[in-house]
């Protein structure tokens, strides 16, 4: 149960609609089991009555108005509660998504490098929709249903001594027992059914995602019988549920019925040392109501062990570490955003050798640095190191003279721009799309950054609120690429990193754009990736990178003299 702590700690914040929600489904449940036991009594008082000369006596009106206020209590109770308990429970399940999120965001991409985008959304979907398990199916009917038997025995011992210590002390072991009984009944089936949720998910995904490639090799098929056969196992731990969900109840009604049987031949002489009277009926059918107690609990343990697997799944990323920890405060500075690599090493985790092998920069503040290489030399590393997508391996980097893991999160975000190779379009709106990089831009510096970077085609028709992404335009890669541009403009960092920006770009928009950049160059640190050897003179200092290693650095002028490597480069283009 250890493993359901850090969900149980989020109930605090909304523990008074949760603590509502019990309490009404304790007067829901008081009310019906008084509604069944006050009709018990009073069909039988009255036609006793109806027998007797007591017909002239007997007061039909209070019990009537009691069986009907019990009837309303009932469905009003029930309604109230559903209504505060799932409310609760929705934000608690808000509340559980938020944090989950937080504690997985620094973990990208180190710890959750190895998990399936599919996985991960199972576990943010499913596997957090188990955790209303907690309150809806455990907490609540065990509180209700304890705080329930103590009340109607108290009731019962009121009436009789006996017969309240005996139909107390049943339901008190039942409720003992029955949790167990189902728990590990279900524990098992309930494990399988979470994992093979997971694996249908996932199989489902990659089936979707590689369908036209899985079709051109002939592997379609294969993947087709890998979501059935997930789909077969999921069904089978369903219908085990069914099916201990079924035995539970017809137990629940075969005990019941047994008890029903003891309680009658206990009360058969009469109850609290009277004759025989209608308060047997009464005590007949507060035993035949009772059993509203426990029938939630049963389903409750059922599930416990699917709960609890999820708790596993969700606590492998809450309890994880991140590789890469910001402090809370800002470093002080000298606002010289100048950049220095000192022998830094970097290997990824599932790497045989190192990325990055004793890489020494310099670059000023307000100079700019092109980094060029083959595919797969190590440039992008390089700008996953400056934003701390990444941890070095060894040596040292430094913004304005300041350790890089000094900085906090929020001061290292807006002291860069970034212009990644992967620019994502969220689905909303164009501005929306843009004001992620200003919060508080104006609408004509929006349509002015479109203009720059050649896309006020796409305010045409709805203007800034043309629809992006699912269900509305979808962008070109390289619409996209001008839209990070878009963005990087409208940051307006003081240090200004591209990687391959002009990447999937025409000749005449690549043109367009290298002449904005050297505009907005104008007193910002830049570093500029790229394979595509255009317009490097106008750097301050070029880097030729090769397999992780600095092989050439120096102005364009220099290394075109030296006739080494990248002069090479440049004849061969």
């Amino acid at each position: 149960m250890r493993e359901l702590l850090p969900y149980i700690k989020l109930y605090k914040k909304h523990w008074f609609g949760l603590s509502l929600g019990m309490l009404l489904s304790f007067a829901t449940l008081f009310a019906s089991i008084g509604l069944l036991t006050l009709s018990g009594w009073f069909i039988s008082a009255a036609a006793v009555a109806g027998l007797t000369i007591a017909r002239e006596t007997f007061n039909y009106m209070l019990p009537g108005g009691g069986v009907r206020g019990f009837a309303m209590g009932r469905t009003a109770g029930r309604w109230g509660e559903r209504v505060v308990s799932h409310n609760a429970t929705f934000k608690l399940l808000t509340d559980l998504r938020i944090f989950f999120f937080k504690k997985l965001t620094p973990l990208i991409p180190g710890k959750a490098v190895n998990i399936r985008d599919a996985d991960m959304l199972n576990r943010l979907v499913a596997d957090v929709d188990a955790m209303d398990h907690v309150y809806l199916r455990l907490i609540s009917p065990i509180v209700v249903g304890t705080l329930g038997i103590v009340c109607l025995t108290a009731f019962l011992c009121w009436v009789d001594m006996t017969l309240g210590l005996v139909l107390g002390g049943l339901l008190l072991t039942l409720l003992l027992i029955w949790p167990v009984v189902f728990y590990k009944l279900g524990k098992r089936n309930g494990e399988a059914l979470t994992r093979n949720k997971a694996d249908l998910r996932v199989s489902t995904l990659d089936w979707l995602q590689g369908y036209s490639e899985l079709t051109l090799f002939g592997a379609e098929q294969r993947y087709r019988d890998a979501i059935l056969k997930a789909q077969h196992r999921l069904i089978s731990n369903q219908r085990f549920n069914a099916n201990i969900s079924g035995m539970a109840q017809g137990l629940l009604i075969l005990i019941n019925g047994w008890i029903l049987v003891l309680m009658l031949w206990l009360a058969a002489d009469g109850v609290g040392g009277q004759q025989p009277d209608p308060m047997i009926a009464l005590v007949a059918f507060a035993t035949m109501a009772s059993f509203e107690l426990l029938m939630p609990i049963a389903g409750a343990f059922q599930f416990l062990g699917q709960t609890l697997t999820s708790a596993k799944r969700l606590n492998e990323v809450i309890l994880s570490k991140p590789q890469v920890c910001f402090p809370e405060e800002d470093v002080a500075h000298n606002n010289q955003f100048s950049i220095e690599f000192d022998n830094v090493s970097f290997g990824y985790p599932d790497g045989s050798r190192n990325a990055l092998s004793t890489i020494n920069l310099s670059l000023e503040s307000g100079k700019k640095l092109a980094i060029v290489g083959q595919t797969g030399s190590g440039k992008s590393t390089i700008i996953q190191l400056l934003s701390r997508y990444w941890n070095v391996s060894g040596g040292s980097i430094k913004l304005a003279g300041q350790p890089i893991e000094h900085w906090s999160e929020a001061q290292l975000r807006k002291a860069t721009s970034i212009v990644s190779q992967r620019v994502d379009i969220l689905n909303g709106t164009l501005r929306d799309n843009l004001i992620m990089a200003k919060p508080k831009a104006l609408d004509s510096e929006l349509r002015l950054v479109l203009q720059k970077v050649g896309l006020e085609a796409l305010s045409d028709d709805n203007g800034l609120d043309a629809w992006l992404g699912s269900g509305g335009r979808q962008l070109s890669g390289g619409e996209k690429r001008r839209i990070g541009i878009a963005r990087a403009l409208l940051h307006d960092a003081p240090i200004l990193l591209l990687d391959e920006p002009t990447e999937g770009l025409d000749k005449q928009t690549e043109r367009q754009i290298m002449s904005l950049f050297n505009e907005h160059f104008s007193g910002k640190t830049v570093i500029f990736i790229t394979h595509r050897l255009v317009d490097l003179d106008k750097m301050d200092l070029i880097c030729l990178l090769e397999q992780g290693e600095i092989v050439e650095s120096g102005p364009h002028e220099q290394l075109v003299k030296a006739k080494g490597r990248y002069c090479e480069l440049l004849q061969t283009l």
